[in-house]
């Protein structure tokens, strides 16, 4: 039996011996081959930093750490208590006297914020600073400022404050359109209110809106840098540093169901706090241009409309409807078209489409290449601001009294309204005016019966302390509202 296995044995070791003889006669080299003929790159899975494409990361980030917790700022705010008085809509149902006075408790807050300048201005996010009464700033050496609110914008959730100081370290903005996916990033701020603190992550995507500022504006801009840096209550307004210790980003938000930090954090790029603070620093807020479009796009769209328009299937911005007054309309572009550039960037998202828009202001001209019918098209737009006109739109933000934004009424609507003088509220706050029932859009015409011509007038009427009555109207309402509001020192 054993020795009828012995040649068959023999028979096949040979037969193999004969095979891999003549692949490797035949056979030029020993890299694997595709069917299609292609060879498929196969490489050895050890690190060579000689033959790597990438490169190393840093031994540490000592130099970037250092630097950057120079010019990052505590920041901490209190809302003073006040007396209100405000509408009571149940008592007034029943005839009763439907003013009520109560009284609000003292809130305080905080976060984080970076010096910009050697000459004391600071970034920090609106919500952190947003109705306050005192807003106080105190570095990591312990030196303490108290700070004033220069101006806000809720549209991309940033604030600028000053101190009256000189000779600061300040950080260096850096151009966030460079930030690439994997690359090393720090978090710095005060968490927690714990002492200045650095956390590290790298880039885990670009591009992100999650909404957010969508509930403080109606024209939210969004475009956050996604991060796994450590991120928890407190770092809000602190910067996002490259390893070269540059600003490339403000740290906004976290995507947590507790609150606190649990994989992913969101910081506004450099490029638009760059934009939004030299604006707020010139003219007291962002000047802002606007297409004048109705936009749709696969993920803020309906499921009816995805089909409608074909959003799965045509690459750009669906131009869902475009406002008359709008530059938009005026350089030819219609309902139905698919824009899918600005200036030669390429956008297929409405938050690339807003951020490419909003690095200019009202007058300024963008070229936009839309898709109509299959062509490709170009067309050169004004931008106009929100109300339709290329007029710079001046806001102030009332601090501390209001906690809210204002600003003068220009031509056009004195007009359209028939009225002399006015200013409007374009964002309520967490102050005295959210606590009185008033919402945005409201049109203040008078103080105790006089007429209001520019936002100081208002400002100083309530920092008397004594009982003022606005009074004015809201656009898309009849009749006039009157509001009592007690006011305070500063």
């Amino acid at each position: 039996m054993k020795s009828n296995l012995i040649p068959v044995i023999i028979t096949a070791a040979l037969t193999s011996v004969g095979t891999l003889f003549a692949v490797k006669s035949f056979t030029k080299n020993d890299q694997i081959i595709w069917e299609s003929g292609k060879q498929l790159p196969v490489n050895y899975a050890a690190y060579n930093t000689e033959n790597a494409n990438l490169k190393a990361p840093p031994a540490d980030f000592r130099n970037a750490a250092e630097s950057s917790v120079k010019a990052v700022v505590h920041i901490k705010t209190t809302i003073n208590s006040r007396t209100v008085v405000a509408r009571d809509p149940f008592a007034e149902l029943f005839g009763d006297n439907y003013l009520r006075q109560y009284r609000t408790p003292e809130q305080m807050g905080s976060g984080s914020g970076v010096v910009i300048s050697p000459d004391g201005y600071i970034v920090t996010n609106n919500h952190v600073v947003a109705g306050a009464d005192v807003v106080t700033v105190t570095f990591n050496d312990r030196n303490t400022a108290q700070a004033k609110v220069i101006g806000t914008d809720p549209s991309t959730d940033l604030a600028v404050l000053k101190i009256e100081e000189h000779n600061l370290p300040f950080m260096e903005f850096g151009n966030s359109d460079e930030v690439h996916l994997g690359e090393w990033v720090l978090a710095v701020g005060y968490p927690l209110s714990l002492d200045a603190t650095v956390t590290a992550g790298i880039v885990s995507a670009k591009g992100r809106s999650i909404g957010i500022n969508a509930t403080r504006s109606r024209s939210a801009i969004e475009s956050f840098i996604q991060t796994d840096a450590a991120v928890n209550p407190g770092n809000s307004g602190g910067p996002l540093v490259n390893t070269s210790g540059q600003l490339i980003g403000i740290n906004s938000a976290i995507a947590s169901p507790t609150g606190s930090y649990a994989g992913y954090s969101y910081a506004i790029p450099a490029n638009i706090v760059k934009k939004a603070t030299a604006d707020i620093i010139q003219y007291g807020s962002v000047q802002r241009g606007f297409l004048g479009i109705e936009p749709r796009d696969f993920k803020n769209a309906t499921q009816e409309e995805i089909s409608a328009y074909k959003l799965m299937e045509t690459e750009g911005v669906y131009v869902a409807g475009v406002a008359a007054a709008g530059g938009a309309k005026a350089s030819g572009i219609q309902k139905g078209d698919f824009i899918v550039a600005v200036n030669n960037t390429p956008v297929s998202t409405i938050a690339q489409l807003n951020v490419e828009v909003s690095r200019y202001k009202p007058g300024d001209h963008i070229n936009v290449t839309y898709l109509r019918s299959g062509r490709k098209l170009t067309a050169n737009v004004e931008l106009k601001n929100i109300n339709g006109t290329t007029e710079l739109v001046k806001e102030k933000a009332v601090t501390p009294l209001l906690g809210a934004v204002l600003r003068e009424m220009n031509n056009e609507e004195k007009k359209k309204f028939d009225i002399k003088s006015g200013v409007v509220v374009s964002e309520v706050g967490k102050g005295i005016l959210a606590r009185s029932n008033m919402r945005k859009g409201f049109v203040i015409t008078g103080v105790d019966g006089n007429a209001v011509n520019d936002v100081s007038d208002v400002d100083k009427a309530l920092s008397s302390g004594n009982m003022v009555q606005l009074e004015g109207f809201y656009p898309e309402r009849n009749g006039m509202y009157y509001y009592n509001i007690q006011g305070g020192k500063e």
